[in-house]
C-alpha cells in the first residue's frame, strides 16, 4: 500500500501543535531547543518546543572523531564544566605524519598551521555530548520524542512549511500493515528546524524543492569511518591527537586518518575518505583496516611484554559534510531552517563540526523567537543567515572555502596551499577556488582503473564488515520495507556492476550491498542487505547512477553507539 492508501484507510493523522519542532536530535538540534528555552526564559514567555529523534535515544546515531572546540558550547552554557558536560580530556599534544608505506615523517609542531593545532581544545565523545545535551534540553522544558522518524515533510497550501510527519510504525515487507501497525503522527508548527546532520533525507528535499543550492558549488562529501579500543597503559598518551595523510591512499586520493588518545586508556581510531575518489575498486574500509597495519599504527594496538592485550570496542561510520562555505546552501525557506551538517557547516581543514552544529543552532534559535514573539510563522527567518554572516564561524569557515578544492590537485599541492593560506597569509586569501562536479560524477568505469586487492582480516587488528557492523550494536526490525530503495531495480546490475564492476560492495563500510547469483535463473542480482545499514549515507551519495534513495526507516532502527 502506498502512502496515501494507508491515509485513506486508516487516516487522518492525529497531529500535535507546537511553535518550533526540531528534527534531529544531535548537537544542532538540541542546542537550537535549548537556546529558544533560554531566551524564553529570559523573556518571561512559554515557547513550545518538540526535538524529534530517530534513533533509540539521544546519542544512539551520533559519531565523530571527535576533537570538540569549546568555542560554542561555552556561549551555550558558560558554566558547562560545573554541569558536569563531559569533555574531560584536553588536547595535550598534536602529531601529523605524512605516510608512505613502510615509514612515516613527522611535521615540527612549529609549522603545523593553525587548523591542525588543538590546544584549548578537548577529546571527546560526541554521542556522550549529546546525551549530556538532551539532559539539560529536558531540564529546560524540551519534549523529546526518541525512536520517532520524521519521514515527510508537511506544506500549507502556500507552499511553506507547516511541520513534519512521522513514519507509520508496523508495516511489513510487504508494504501491508500488519498486527501492530500504528499510523504516523503529525506535528505541526510556526517553524520547522532541520537538524538530521549530513545529506540529511529531508534536508535534501527542502534543497532540491526550495533550489537553495542555486549558485552554490556541488556539496562534497566523506566517509568516516571509526573504532574505539582499549590499549595498554604504556601505549596510552592521554590528549595525543594524532592526524595522517598519505598511505594507504595514493596522492590523488582526498582522506586521511586520525588517532585520539581518550580517557581509560581508550583510543579513538578512525579513517576519512573524500567521495570523490575515482577508483570504483577502492573500498573505504578495507583502507582502513590496511592504515591500521602500518608500523607507526600497529606500534599503539600490539601488546609490550607483560602487558594488556588491545580490544576492540566499538565501531561505526557516517558521511561528512566537507565542501565548505563555498557549498553552503541558503539556510532558510518559508517556514523552516536548515542547521548543522544538514546544511554543511563542518569545517573540513580542522576535521571538527560540532562547535558549528551548537552555534548555528543557536544562531537559528536567536531568529526563530524574535519572530515567535513578533507573531509570526511560516516565513523565512532570515536574521538566521544574517546573524551568521557577522558570526566567528563565519570567519572560520570562509578562510578554510579552498581547503577541498585543493585537494583535486593532489595531496602535495593541496598541503604546500593549505600551509600558505593559513599558515603563512593566516586566512588573508586572497583567491577563491570553486568545484564544479558532484562527488558521484569522478567514479570512472572498472576497465580505466587498476584493481585494489585488500588483505584478508586477521581477526585481531582488521576485522571484517560484519563482525564490525555486529559491535555497532545495529539493529532493524526485520519485516519492514526495506529503507535502502532503488529507483530502477535494472540498473544495479545493468550499469553499476558491467560498467564500475559493482562499487555498492566496496563503498558501503555495512556489508548492505551484495551482487549474488539467481538460484533459478543464474544471473547477477543486487541484494540488499538493510538489517546492516549503520545509517552512514554513503550509498545516497556515492551512486555513480544515483539511483539508491536511503529513506527513513522505522524509529529506533539503526546502530545504538556507546562512547562514539
Amino acid at each position: 500500500m502506498t502512502n496515501n492508501e494507508i491515509l485513506a484507510q486508516f487516516g487522518p493523522r492525529e497531529s500535535m501543535e507546537y511553535d518550533v519542532v526540531v528534527v534531529g536530535g544531535g548537537p544542532a538540534g538540541l542546542s537550537t531547543a535549548i537556546r529558544l528555552k533560554q531566551l524564553a526564559a529570559e523573556a518571561g514567555r512559554e515557547v513550545s518546543v518538540v526535538v524529534l529523534e530517530k534513533g533509540s535515544e539521544p546519542g544512539a546515531h551520533i559519531l565523530s572523531g571527535a576533537i570538540m572546540d569549546p568555542i560554542a558550547i561555552s556561549e551555550l552554557f558558560p558554566d558547562w564544566k560545573a554541569r558536569g558536560a563531559p569533555l574531560n580530556q584536553p588536547v595535550t599534544d598534536d602529531a601529523f605524519l605524512f605516510l608512505t608505506e613502510s615509514g612515516g615523517t613527522r611535521t615540527p609542531n612549529f609549522l603545523l598551521p593553525s587548523n591542525f593545532q588543538n590546544h584549548g581544545n578537548y577529546i571527546v565523545s560526541l554521542a556522550n555530548v549529546t546525551r549530556w545535551l538532551a539532559q539539560q534540553a529536558e531540564a529546560l522544558g524540551v519534549e523529546i520524542f526518541p525512536g520517532f522518524a520524521a519521514s515527510e515533510v508537511l506544506y500549507n497550501d502556500d507552499g511553506s512549511v507547516k511541520g513534519v510527519a512521522t513514519g507509520n510504525m508496523g508495516i511489513g515487507k510487504d508494504g501491508e500493515p500488519t498486527g501492530d501497525f500504528q499510523l504516523g503522527m503529525e506535528l505541526h508548527a510556526r517553524y520547522t528546524v532541520f537538524a538530521e546532520g549530513a545529506r540529511g533525507h529531508l534536508g535534501k528535499q527542502l534543497i532540491s524543492r526550495f533550489k537553495l543550492d542555486d549558485g552554490r558549488d556541488p556539496q562534497s562529501y566523506s566517509i568516516g569511518i571509526k573504532e574505539v579500543w582499549e590499549i595498554d597503559p604504556a601505549r596510552h598518551t592521554p590528549g595525543l591527537a594524532l592526524h595522517s595523510a598519505g598511505w594507504p591512499l595514493n596522492n590523488d586520493t582526498y582522506g586521511g586518518s586520525f588517532l585520539y588518545h581518550m580517557e581509560a586508556n581508550q583510543i579513538a581510531v578512525g579513517f576519512v575518505v573524500g567521495l570523490d575518489y575515482a577508483n570504483p575498486w577502492l573500498s573505504p574500509y578495507e583502507e582502513f583496516q590496511r592504515f591500521k597495519t602500518h608500523p607507526n599504527i600497529r606500534w599503539y594496538f600490539d601488546t609490550p611484554e607483560g602487558g594488556k592485550p588491545a580490544k576492540r570496542l566499538a565501531y561505526g561510520a557516517r558521511a561528512l559534510t566537507v565542501g565548505g562555505l563555498l557549498s553552503l546552501p541558503d539556510t532558510v525557506f518559508p517556514g523552516g531552517a536548515l542547521v548543522g551538517c544538514d546544511a554543511g557547516y563542518l569545517n573540513a581543514s580542522r576535521i571538527k563540526g560540532s562547535h558549528a552544529a551548537i552555534k548555528t543552532g543557536m544562531l537559528c534559535a536567536q531568529a526563530a523567537f524574535e519572530a515567535i514573539v513578533a507573531d509570526r510563522k511560516h516565513d523565512k527567518l532570515s536574521a538566521y543567515p544574517e546573524a551568521f554572516e557577522k558570526s566567528w564561524l563565519y570567519k572560520e569557515l570562509n578562510r578554510a572555502r579552498n581547503f577541498k578544492a585543493w585537494f583535486k590537485k593532489g595531496l602535495t599541492v593541496a598541503t604546500v596551499m593549505t600551509g600558505i593560506e593559513q599558515f603563512a597569509l593566516r586566512g588573508h586569501i586572497p583567491w577563491t577556488l570553486h568545484r564544479h562536479k558532484a562527488d558521484h560524477l569522478y567514479l570512472k568505469p572498472a576497465d580505466e582503473c587498476t584493481p585494489i586487492v585488500y588483505p584478508k582480516p586477521d581477526g585481531k587488528l582488521t576485522f571484517d564488515k560484519l563482525s564490525s557492523v555486529f559491535i555497532s550494536n545495529t539493529n532493524h526490525a526485520e519485516d519492514q520495507p526495506a529503507h535502502l530503495t532503488l529507483k530502477d531495480d535494472g540498473v544495479p546490475v545493468g550499469v553499476n556492476l558491467k560498467k564500475y564492476a559493482g562499487p555498492e560492495q566496496r563503498y558501503c563500510p555495512a556489508g548492505v550491498y551484495e551482487y549474488v547469483k539467481d538460484e533459478a535463473s543464474g544471473a547477477d542480482r543486487l541484494q540488499i542487505n538493510a538489517q546492516n545499514c549503520v545509517h552512514c549515507k554513503t550509498c545516497d551519495i556515492k551512486d555513480p547512477t544515483q539511483n539508491i534513495v536511503w529513506v527513513t526507516p522505522e524509529g529506533g532502527g539503526g546502530p545504538n553507539y556507546i562512547n562514539m
